[in-house]
């Protein structure tokens, strides 16, 4: 069996077997996929270690693309063996719980599965705080200080924000050159938001456009083909032209 659920932001607590009841039907041959934004892996705490192992500990295997908000430094760093998955590549995070990564194809229970995480934050109006700017730290501290006291909505470069949220030229040739390899069909697309004609209809025009959903576009005008397309990042469960699934809070089976 497989489900499929929004961003879980490091809160696995909707995987409790009180609010997830199916999973005691489950074994570590069904999977579990968070559409970006997992956030369980963030900084080295007593605190994360804690819940990725509780979560590594569930009958299920869980499986996630990244959003844009996730530490990459440490996601994509060597502290996660990358491994062979299921036909594509993922970074193993724990025993049971993988990372998906950006442009590859999986193959889970006969159905295929394009994975590529990223999106843009919407939550920084005023700005990234880049320290490197600065003359020095304290300057940066004082910075700092006054924008959180004036409520303004911010990021810092490095410590909440990393410009890896949205794709390397790299990671979207990968992604071309994989779907040409399976003809642009795939039976899903995991990923963390949506095209951009999609998520403009969503929005009346409030996500703007951007390198990410710009090239999802292009897939679909290349001819790229699915089922169903599910997504994190909007916060709302929500269908939308019956292919495209938004989901938040939750936990869908689709096999």
């Amino acid at each position: 069996m497989i489900y499929v659920t929004g961003d879980t932001h490091a809160d696995f607590r909707r995987f409790s077997t009180r609010d997830f009841p199916e999973q005691k039907e489950l074994t570590k041959d069904d999977f579990v996929i968070v559409c970006g934004d997992f956030g369980g892996v963030w900084c080295d705490s007593h605190e994360e270690r804690y819940w990725l192992d509780w979560l590594n500990d569930k009958p299920f295997t869980t499986l996630f693309v990244d959003g844009n908000h996730e530490n990459f430094d440490r996601l994509n760093s060597s502290e996660f063996e990358q491994v062979d998955f299921h036909g594509g590549q993922a970074h193993k995070i724990r025993d049971s719980i993988f990372h998906l990564m950006r442009g590859y194809a999986f193959d889970l229970e006969g159905k295929s599965f394009f994975a590529f995480g990223g999106a843009s934050s919407h939550d920084i109006d005023d700005g990234i705080l880049d320290e490197s700017h600065f003359v020095d730290h304290r300057e940066f501290l004082k910075t700092l200080n006054s924008w959180r006291l004036a409520g303004k909505m911010f990021r810092v470069k490095g410590a909440s924000w990393w410009p890896e949220e949205l794709p390397s030229e790299e990671e979207m040739t990968r992604g071309k050159s994989n779907l040409i390899g399976r003809n642009y069909h795939v039976d899903f697309v995991i990923a963390h938001c949506l095209p951009q004609e999609i998520a403009s209809a969503v929005s009346m025009g409030f996500y703007k456009p951007d390198l990410l959903t710009i090239y999802f576009n292009t897939l679909l005008y290349e001819g790229l083909s699915f089922d169903r397309w599910f997504c994190g990042h909007y916060h709302l469960d929500r269908s939308v032209f019956g292919k495209y699934e938004i989901l938040y809070t939750d936990i869908r089976r689709i096999l």
